[in-house]
This record gives C-alpha cells, sequence and structure tokens, in this order.
C-alpha cells in the first residue's frame, strides 16, 4: 500500500451544490488519502444557499466554500488530478478540458436538487438526498483498493460506482460480490 495522495475534482455545470458536497464529503470520508475539489462549466459565482443548510446540517465547515470555474485546475501550474467524476447530466455531456496527465474518469450524475420545485422542505429534502447518493458513491470509491487495481478494472468500478452499484470488489479475491 502506498502513502500516495489522490487528487480528485468533481465538476458540476454550475458548482453550487452537487460538485460542493462531493468535496465536501471525499475531504472527511478519504480520511487524507484524497484532495477534493470541485468547480463547474458555468458556475453560477455563488454556492446554493441550501447546498450550506445541509453542509452545516451534517457538521460540515463551509466558510470556504466558493463557485469555481473549471479553468482553474486545467493548466498545467495546477496540480495533476488523478480522477475527475462529473455529477451532473449536462456537465457529462460537455467537452470538457484537457486534463494534464490523463486522469480516470466517470459519470456519477446525481440529480440536480436547485431544479426542484415547492417549499423549503421540499427543496431541502432534495438536497439532502443528493448528498445522500453521494456520500454513498464516496463511500464505495475510498474503499477501493486503488493500489491493486489495473486501470481496465478501476474504470469499471468507478463506472460501476456511478451506476449506483459501487464497491462489488472488496467482498471477495474475484473482485465481485
Amino acid at each position: 500500500m502506498t502513502n500516495k495522495v489522490y487528487n480528485v475534482l468533481f465538476l458540476c455545470t454550475g458548482n453550487s451544490a452537487r460538485s460542493i458536497f462531493g468535496e465536501l464529503l471525499l475531504q472527511r470520508l478519504g480520511m487524507g488519502r484524497f484532495r477534493a475539489f470541485s468547480a463547474g462549466s458555468h458556475p453560477k459565482g455563488e454556492v446554493n444557499p441550501l447546498t450550506i443548510e445541509v453542509a452545516k446540517d451534517n457538521n460540515f465547515l463551509t466558510d470556504e466554500l466558493h463557485s469555481k470555474d473549471w479553468s482553474e485546475f486545467s493548466g498545467s501550474d495546477v496540480s495533476q488530478m488523478d480522477f475527475v467524476f462529473t455529477v451532473c447530466d449536462n456537465a457529462a455531456a460537455e467537452t470538457c478540458p484537457v486534463w494534464p496527465g490523463q486522469p480516470m474518469t466517470a459519470h456519477w450524475g446525481i440529480a440536480d436538487p436547485a431544479a426542484v420545485e415547492g417549499d423549503h422542505l421540499t427543496k431541502k429534502a432534495a438536497f439532502h438526498t443528493a448528498f445522500r447518493e453521494l456520500q454513498n458513491r464516496i463511500s464505495s470509491f475510498v474503499n477501493l483498493p486503488l493500489d491493486s487495481l489495473d486501470r481496465l478494472k478501476l474504470q469499471k468500478e468507478l463506472d460501476e460506482i456511478g451506476k449506483g452499484f459501487g464497491q462489488k470488489i472488496s467482498s471477495s479475491k474475484e473482485g465481485m460480490a
């Protein structure tokens, strides 16, 4: 097992909810093995207030959160990403920048909680659902045996996590549960 710290970028169009949750969750669940970032192709310029509310409900600090453009992570003078995950269908369909170092990529589509209409409780419930779905996927991701998987097997696992199946590997020698 190596002591490598993996850089992970979560992408969404607006970088105001789902990708922010990804960044927060991986920082916590990764227990120092991952450095998480988030960005958007067309950032809103601010984090959705319900994102902040749900993050606080889950005991996350939110003072440093801000909406960022993905170009901040695509230059040659930034940390090389090991993984890039799109968490919204719009970002997955866009032409992404060329990421230095050819990181592993996967689409982990989560329904947009900001698109839900209704009263405050209905909207907040949608944000909690998005948070939990990302928490489940990220929990599967951080438990993958990254050091022992070749790129092909790792890609398959990342894609399975995106489909909501994740972590089939860890329960048997063959890698299937």
